[in-house]
Parts: structure tokens; sequence; C-alpha cells
């Protein structure tokens, strides 16, 4: 699949940055299209637990005036977390022999998030449709909770995934990097808080007001699809380490086998 080779693109982004300068970006200010938005993504993989013929593990969602809601699926930050989840359930007895022998044969299938995004976008509408339960890093959940408080916030929980972006100072821009041969400027948004902070000790001696700002995935999105803003084109999402060195196991050519399009329901 042309999304997990395209993964690969990100995985020299961590311990190799090299700080953009503070230059402005003169691209054309042009709204992302959906597929644009999905490319940014695909970059970042998300694991769902599927049976062995490749279908998400999902439970049906109540009724609601009499009628079928659809069902939910979980859709997990860390493979880790995911495959633990799958070692738990099959530890525990069932009474249905069935259940038993159907948790023994469960996996932990990656999907690029685009793949999720586009799912949704094509059955927004749809009352039976499969919903997407997000399992964000624990770790990260605190650490998007720690840094939200220290600058005032008074926050009991965070609803969504965090993404960590560096900033030159509160009231500045975003921190630029540097990629590739032809030092391409690019906005790194991260799925982890201490690769975000790599990047704060980099700038700090020059900038000494620079901090992490707390966003969501939901919020990003929708950035991404309501602004007419240049630098949104810069914007690159930078998967956790994990993930990463997940990423550096997968088949490089363009033959990877394509993952069965997600059911609508």
């Amino acid at each position: 699949m042309k999304s997990l080779v395209r993964w690969g693109a990100t995985l020299g982004l961590i311990g190799s940055t090299v700080l953009g300068s503070v230059t402005s970006l003169n691209s054309p200010v042009l709204a992302l299209s959906e597929q644009q938005i999905k490319d940014k993504l695909d970059s970042v993989p998300v694991y769902l637990i599927t049976d062995d013929k490749g279908l998400p593990l999902s439970r049906t969602l109540p009724a609601q005036n009499g009628k079928q809601s659809g069902s939910v699926t979980g859709v997990y930050m860390s493979r880790q977390e995911a495959l633990t989840f799958i070692k738990e359930l099959q530890k525990a007895k069932a009474k249905d022999p069935k259940l038993e022998d159907m948790a023994k044969k469960l996996q932990v299938t990656a999907v690029p998030l685009g793949v999720i995004y586009q799912q949704l976008q094509q059955t927004k509408d749809q009352s039976n449709r499969l919903v997407f339960a997000f399992k964000p890093v624990d770790q990260e959940l605190k650490g998007a909770l720690d840094l939200l408080r220290a600058s005032g916030q008074k926050v009991d929980r965070f609803k969504s995934v965090p993404i960590f972006a560096v900033r030159f100072a509160p009231d500045k821009g975003y921190v630029p990097i540097q990629l590739g041969q032809n030092k391409q400027q690019m906005i790194p948004l991260f799925l982890s808080k201490q690769d975000a902070q790599g990047l704060l000790t980099q700038v700090k001696p020059q900038f000494p007001k620079a901090d992490i700002q707390v966003i969501d995935v939901d919020g990003v999105i929708k950035t991404l699809k309501d602004k007419d803003e240049p630098w949104l084109n810069q914007v690159v999402l930078v998967p956790s380490r994990e993930s990463r060195e997940y990423i550096r196991t997968l088949p490089k050519n363009h033959n990877a086998p394509k993952p069965k399009a997600l059911p609508s329901k």
C-alpha cells in the first residue's frame, strides 16, 4: 500500500532536524483539498484490533428511536497497547467457546490515520455506520494535561488525541524545521510530547520564550479543512517513536498488500 511507503518519509525527522530560519512562507493561499488532508494524516499509523478475516473488532451501539445506530471499534494510537488488550482478552475465560476461539485469532492491524479520516467523511451521514473510538496513549494524555495546567488552564481530562507543536513564543508562530537535501521548510506537529520537547530544547537558547502548545487531532483536522493559510501546506504530522520503529519494519516496496476497505457497519 502506498500509504505504508509514505510513512517512511517522516522517519528522519527526529534527531536529525535542522532549525529552519524564521522566514515567511510565500506560497499561494489555497484551502487544502480532502486528498491533501488525507495525505498528511497518512503519515501517522493507528492500530485496529481485527479478526482473522481482517475485520475490525466492534460492538453494536444501542438503538436510538427504534433505529440501529451502527457499531463502534477502538482505534489505538499505540500498537503495544492494542497488543496488551488482545492478551488480556485472550486470558479472560469466556462462557461461549466461540468467543474464546475468536479471541485467539485476534490481531493488530496498522492503518494510516488518513484511511480512518476518509471512512469518517464517506459515512458521516449514515445512521448505521462504524464509529471510531480513539484510544490515546496514557503517557501523552498526562503530558498534555501537565502542559495545559502549567499554562494556567484548569482542566480535568483531555477528550481527544493530543498533538504537540513548538512555538517561538505563546504569541508567535510555529517553529519550522528543514528536511531533506533541498532543505524543505516544514512545520512539525508531534504525536509525542517527548519529541516536541527535543525540538524545544534546540530553540530555547535562541528563543527563551519558546513553548509547546497542546492541540487535539480534531482541531488540527478542522484547521486543515477550514483555514486558507499558506503555512498549512508545510504542516507534517510526526508519529511517536514507537510507531516510527514499527514503520521501519514495513516493506519498502510499492507492492505491499493493500488492506481491505473498512466496513461501513
